[in-house]
């Protein structure tokens, strides 16, 4: 496993469209996934420990974006060949068991996650209502472990922000993540 961070913000860079398919059996693209006031796009996967770490708080703050109209679609690029854990059959099972209120879709391919320029699970884009990105940061302080309970809660303070005013914060602090499994 590769421990990787991801790079600094490019604000304004504009989110790209993808057709993927879902663990609901639906199709998803940019158009159908964002929200009035913005949309998070994350890469992640199952196996990752880092990923497993936060789903409890992923799931939490996304459901609490969508309620001020930022919209969640979380893309798994990893090759499930030698990752089986991260199968398509497996996708579905974990959005199920951890409830997810947001897409969880595969980029078989990985042609997503290269155009993205995704290094990591979990890697955040988040884009303002006119699909600009404004952070690239990490959900908290958790690592392979959760951080406490009482963590600022950097993701969501940010897409909060974009939602209200458009623009992201200039600080952000890298996510952490493993690397994307590149067939």
């Amino acid at each position: 496993m590769v421990s990787l961070q991801t790079p600094v913000c490019d604000f304004g860079w504009k989110a790209l469209d993808f057709d993927l398919p879902g663990v609901d059996g639906k199709r998803y693209n940019l158009a159908s996934a964002r929200g009035p006031k913005g949309l998070l796009v994350m890469f992640i996967c199952n196996h990752c420990p880092y990923v497993q770490a936060i789903r409890d708080r992923l799931v939490r703050d996304c459901r609490e974006l969508q309620q001020i109209g930022v919209n969640t679609i979380a893309i798994m690029s990893n090759d499930p060949a030698d990752y089986p854990e991260d199968s398509f059959d497996n996708m579905k099972k974990a959005a199920q068991e951890f409830d997810f209120p947001f897409p969880y879709v595969w980029d078989e391919t990985q042609e997503v996650a290269k155009a993205y320029g995704a290094v990591c699970t979990p890697d955040f884009f988040g884009f303002n209502a006119d699909l600009e990105l404004q952070y690239r940061g990490r959900l908290d302080a958790s690592r392979k472990e959760a951080a406490p309970t009482d963590a600022r809660r950097d993701l969501f303070e940010a897409m909060r922000e974009v939602a209200l005013t458009g623009k992201g914060p200039a600080e952000q602090i890298p996510s952490m993540g493993c690397s994307i499994k590149w067939k």
